[in-house]
Order: C-alpha cells, then structure tokens, then sequence
C-alpha cells in the first residue's frame, strides 16, 4: 500500500468518525430545495429594483428636459423683459424729450400770448381813444354838403341836366363852387373813375375866348400840357369860344353854346364844432 492511499484512508476515517447527525445534517441542507423561493424572490427584487433604477432614470432625464425647456423659457421670457425695459426706457427718453419741447413750446406761446396781451391792452386804449373822437365827431359837420364826392381838399357834384358851357358856370356859381378844374394827374385819375360807367359829356372849366386866345381855366390859370391833350376842335375859335369837356376819360374842344352836363367843384370844409 503506497503513501496516498494511507492518506486517503486516514481521512475517510476521520470522516467516519464525525457524529451522524452532523453529517446526516448537510445532506439534508444540501438535497433541500428551499433555496429556490429565496433565488426567485431574490431574482425578482433584483428586477424590480433595476426597474425602478430606469424609471427613476427615465423621469430623471424627464425632469432635466423640463428643467432645459424651463431654463429655455426663463431665458426668451428675460429676453422679453429686456426688450420691454429697453422699450420703456426709450419711450421714457422721448416722453422726456417730448416734455422739454412742449415746455419750450409753452413758454414760447406763454411769450407770444404776453406779447399779444400787450398789443390788445394798446388797442384796446386806442379803441377808447377812437370812441372819444368818435363822440367829439359827431359834433362836427362833414367836409362836403349832402350829395357831394368828397376827393382829398375838394368836393364834386354832378349836374342832373344838360347845360350849355355858360349856364353850366352859373349853376356852380350859385352852389358857391366853380366848373372842375384838375391840377394834377390824381385829380384826373379821380374823375376818370367817377364818370367810368357813364357816356354822357361833362363840361370843364377850361376855355378858350378872346381876348388872349389861350385855354384858361376859371380863375385865369392856364392848363399845365403835361396833365392831358385836348381832341378835337383845340384850335378852332367859335362865336361864342371854345370850351373842353370830358367823356369817357378824354378831354375834348367843342362849340360852348352845345349843351352837356357839367362838374362843379370847390373847397371841402375843415371839420367845425357846431
């Protein structure tokens, strides 16, 4: 018998001498098959817990892609706040701008209304003058008597009928006043436009008779060559002379003893307290 089977004997000798309950015990455990149940449920814990880690994974990465969607909203929502702070203050700047413009604005109107106010004060006091000479006015009689034109120092009055060139001169004699007599191209230029809308001839006075042979005015003053240039029968000596008459703004050379109306003329009055 060799060494190893001396050795092998000797163990399975010591195993033959341990009690038999304790070997009968390890048989039991180890031909038992409680362990299963255990494995299983062992096994299911398991499980489930690796399927509560994914659900707590899944609604974690859930959670952070609400969060990202959030913080994404929190950020446009800034955005938006800046913008409308931006805004405001731009609409502030300009709602300050637009308030120094209207206060220069009012006070360059608050200037002109005190300007204004003074020029109505000035006429105001010049109203309650002109009243005042109004009411010491109406004392006074007017420069020219009822039916006269009145034209700067001097009244006019159309005759209502034709005359021959003497009886023309008496009629104005009997008003106090004499035949037209134009001294200037203002006093011309007035007549004209009196007589514009009417045909008729209106005797002057100017003539010319014997003894001198020249055209002379009333009050022997002779007629000044620039102010008009007598037509017609200029040079021509008649019986009872030649006398000018105006129709239609020219002056003309007739025959005296024809007949037309006539232009009496004379000094206006100053104003007098009656």
């Amino acid at each position: 018998m060799t060494f190893d089977d001396l050795k092998s004997k000797s163990m399975k000798d010591q195993l033959d001498q341990k009690p038999n309950g304790e070997r009968d015990k390890g048989l039991r455990f180890l031909s038992s098959r409680r362990w299963y149940p255990a494995a299983m449920t062992l096994g299911i814990l398991c499980l489930g817990l690796l399927v509560t880690v994914i659900l707590l994974i899944i609604q974690l990465s859930q959670v952070s892609d609400l969060l990202k969607q959030q913080q994404a909203n929190l950020t446009h929502q800034e955005d938006i706040l800046e913008g409308q702070i931006s805004a405001q203050h731009q609409t502030e700047k300009s709602s300050q701008e637009s308030q120094w413009e209207l206060k220069e604005m009012i006070e360059t109107l608050a200037h002109k209304l005190d300007e204004k106010s003074k020029k109505l004060m000035e006429l105001h006091h010049q109203n309650l003058n002109l009243q005042e000479a109004l009411k010491k006015a109406a004392n006074y009689s007017g420069p020219c008597p009822q039916d006269w034109l009145w034209h700067e120092e001097n009244c006019y009055q159309f005759s209502s009928g034709p005359f021959n060139w003497e009886k023309s001169r008496e009629n104005c004699l009997s008003l106090d006043a004499h035949m037209l007599k134009i001294n200037s191209s203002d006093d011309l230029e007035f007549i004209q436009q009196a007589i514009a809308h009417s045909s008729f001839p209106f005797w002057m006075g100017l003539s010319l008779k014997k003894p001198n042979y020249s055209w002379l005015w009333e009050d022997g003053s002779p007629l000044m060559p620039h102010l008009f240039r007598l037509q017609g029968a200029a040079f021509q000596m008649y019986p009872s002379g030649t006398c000018a008459y105006i129709q239609r703004g020219t002056v003309f050379a007739e025959n005296c003893i024809l007949t037309a109306f006539s232009i009496c003329q004379k000094k206006a009055n100053v104003l007098r307290v009656q």
